[in-house]
């Protein structure tokens, strides 16, 4: 396995580089300490047996959480299945290569407290349930949707899949409370099964449905969350043109759910509305 911190050069022939070819992971550290650390590692466990490629050691895996420093920073993790290979075979004995970056890291604590603004993307998610849940190095889809919008007032846009079914944020999981009932889309078509999602669902009772956008003209309180920035209320959604569709005041079933989320992360639990 070859790993470094990210400053030489990826040779061309690198998979993850031509192909997509990989897995990453992005971490918040907190003084040292990876949030979320066990769930991290078992989402790109299982990711390199999808993909069939050689899990690092977790020592490798590890290894730039010798000296991090104090505060937060976010450790990203960019895991290729190496060079080689005839075109899209891949090579009988691959030799992952492990690149990693640590970045500091300033959350915005105004979208825990003042919530916000949302909007649908035009762009619709593949059906691949070969891939469904991983954080895989094919972002291509992600890209296009968040150019979708450029103005600062809107924090991030909802994507469906190609049958008009929710499936996430274009970086953040979706989740909704609809007659008291908190529930998250099911991402067993395409879609990353976020980290942060995975505790809350371990902890709360979440329930993972298929739905399409017209739920959340029904729902009493909607969030974005995810293991780096915590957990957003939302307090307003918007067409792909940018026209109000609905709108959301800031409740105590919002804080509830946030609490519960930033207890995973070491961020604060009690706001100031």
């Amino acid at each position: 396995m070859e790993a470094d911190a990210g400053m030489g050069e990826t040779p061309l022939d690198d998979r993850g580089l031509a192909y997509g070819d990989g897995l990453f992971e992005t971490v918040l550290v907190r003084d040292g300490r990876p949030q979320l650390w066990e769930a991290h590692l078992a989402r790109l466990a299982h990711g390199c047996q999808v993909l069939r490629m050689p899990l690092p050691p977790r020592d490798a895996l590890e290894r730039p959480l010798t000296n991090p420093g104090e505060g937060l920073v976010v450790l990203k993790l960019l895991l290729t299945r190496g060079d080689g290979g005839r075109g899209y075979a891949p090579p009988e004995a691959p030799v992952p290569r492990l690149r990693w970056q640590l970045s500091p890291f300033v959350p915005d604590a105004r979208r825990w407290t003042r919530g916000v603004r949302i909007r649908h993307c035009r762009l619709q998610l593949g059906i691949q349930p070969a891939l469904a849940g991983l954080k895989h190095l094919n972002r291509l889809e992600n890209v296009l949707a968040r150019s979708e919008w450029s103005d600062t007032h809107t924090a991030e846009g909802l994507l469906c899949d190609s049958e008009d079914r929710l499936v996430e944020a274009t970086c953040m999981n979706l989740f909704w409370q609809r007659e008291g009932r908190l529930e998250t889309p099911r991402l067993t078509r395409c879609g990353v099964a976020g980290t942060l999602r995975a505790a809350l669902l371990e902890c709360l009772p979440i329930a993972e449905v298929d739905a399409t956008p017209a739920v959340l003209a029904d729902a009493e309180a909607v969030w974005l969350g995810n293991s780096v920035q915590g957990i957003w209320p939302v307090t307003r959604l918007d067409g792909p043109g940018g026209d109000m569709l609905h709108r959301w005041s800031i409740q105590a079933v919002h804080r509830r759910l946030q609490a519960t989320g930033h207890a995973s992360l070491g961020y604060p639990t009690r706001f100031d509305d």
